[in-house]
C-alpha cells in the first residue's frame, strides 16, 4: 500500500530541492562576477617560480563581497542537499522500499551524489568552490528534465527487482555515476583552463574572463583524477555485483545485454583513463579527453538502454 500524503511530500520536496539549487547558481554566478582573479602563492620559498610547483588561491585576496556571496551559495548548496535527500528519504518510505527502483528514482539518487561529491571537495578545498556554477548549472537541468519526462508516480518495485541485490548493485551504480558526474565535468574545466594558460605562457594578451577565477589547471586535473580514482572501484564492485545478480536472476553471469555490454564499455574507459595519468606522454590533456569519454558513455549508457534499446534491463519505468 502506497502511502499517498508521503509520495506528495516527497514530490514538493523535489520542486524545494530545484529552487534552492537554482538560487545556488545564482549565487554561485555573482561570485564570479563581482570576484577577481585571486592572487597565487606558490608552494615555494620566494625567488622564481619553479617548474610544476602548484599555486594555490589566496582568500585574502578575494573580495568581501565574493567571499560572502560564495559562503551563501554553498550554504543554499547545503540546504538543497538536504532537501534532495528528503525526496528519496520520503519516496522510500511512502513506498516501503529502496528509493531508487525506476528510473526517475536511480536518476534522482545520482545527481544527489553528484551534488554531495562537489560538496565534499568543495568543503575540502575553498578554491573548488568556484567550480560551483559548473557543477550545480547541470545539477539543476537535470533534475528538470528528471521530473518532466522521468517522473512515475510512487508504486511498487516490478518483480525483476525484488531482490536484496537492488541494495547492492544499484547502490553502488549510483554512486560510481554520481562521482564519475562531477570528475567528468572538472575534467571538461581542466581542458578549457590549461588552455588558456597556455595561450598566457606563449605571451598572448588575453581579455579579462570568468575563467580567471577558476582554480590553476593542476587543481583542476588532480581533482579530477582522485575523484575517478575514488569512483573507479565503486563502479567495479558494481559491475561485478550485477554480474552475480544476473546469475541468480538469469542463471548466466554475462549475457551482453546492452546495458552490461556499455557498463563494460565505461569500465575500460575509466581503466584507461587512470591508466593514461600514469603514462608519459597522455598526462594532462589527452588523459582528461578520455575521462570526458567516460562521461559520455556512462551517460549513453542510461539514456540509450531505456529509450531506445530492449533489453534485460529495459523495466526502469519508461513507457
Amino acid at each position: 500500500m502506497i502511502d499517498e500524503s508521503l509520495a506528495r511530500l516527497s514530490d514538493t520536496f523535489f520542486t524545494i530541492t530545484v529552487v534552492v539549487y537554482s538560487l545556488a547558481v545564482v549565487a554561485f554566478c555573482a561570485e564570479l562576477a563581482f570576484g577577481r582573479p585571486a592572487r597565487a602563492r606558490q608552494l615555494v620559498g620566494a625567488g622564481a617560480p619553479v617548474e610544476g610547483a602548484t599555486a594555490l588561491a589566496d582568500p585574502a585576496a578575494e573580495p568581501a563581497r565574493a567571499r560572502r556571496l560564495g559562503s551563501v551559495a554553498m550554504a543554499l548548496t547545503v540546504v538543497g542537499l538536504l532537501a534532495h535527500a528528503a525526496v528519496l528519504v520520503t519516496r522510500g518510505m511512502a513506498a516501503h522500499r529502496l528509493p531508487w527502483g525506476n528510473m526517475y528514482e536511480f536518476t534522482t539518487v545520482v545527481v544527489l551524489v553528484a551534488v554531495l561529491a562537489y560538496t565534499a571537495l568543495a568543503l575540502r578545498a575553498p578554491e573548488l568552490r568556484h567550480i560551483g556554477v559548473f557543477v550545480m548549472g547541470p545539477v539543476v537541468v537535470s533534475l528538470a528534465l528528471i521530473r518532466m519526462v522521468l517522473y512515475v508516480e510512487a508504486g511498487p518495485l516490478v518483480a525483476a527487482l525484488r531482490s536484496w541485490w537492488l541494495a547492492v548493485h544499484v547502490t553502488t551504480a549510483t554512486l560510481g555515476f554520481g562521482i564519475f558526474f562531477v570528475s567528468g565535468i572538472v575534467s571538461v574545466l581542466y581542458l578549457v583552463r590549461s588552455r588558456r594558460e597556455e595561450r598566457a605562457a606563449a605571451g598572448e594578451v588575453l581579455a579579462p574572463s570568468l575563467l580567471d577565477r577558476l582554480p590553476s589547471a593542476a587543481v583542476l586535473d588532480r581533482t579530477a583524477h582522485r575523484t575517478a580514482v575514488f569512483g573507479f572501484p565503486i563502479w567495479t564492485f558494481a559491475v561485478i555485483a550485477g554480474a552475480i545478480w544476473a546469475e541468480s536472476a538469469w542463471g548466466r553471469f554475462w549475457g551482453w545485454d546492452p546495458k552490461e555490454t556499455w557498463a563494460f564499455i565505461a569500465w575500460v574507459v575509466y581503466a584507461s583513463y587512470l591508466h593514461a595519468r600514469t603514462t608519459s606522454g597522455w598526462r594532462g590533456r589527452p588523459s582528461a579527453w578520455i575521462n570526458v569519454v567516460g562521461l559520455a558513455v556512462m551517460v549513453f549508457n542510461l539514456l540509450y538502454v531505456n529509450f531506445v534499446s530492449t533489453g534485460l534491463h529495459s523495466y526502469a519505468g519508461v513507457s
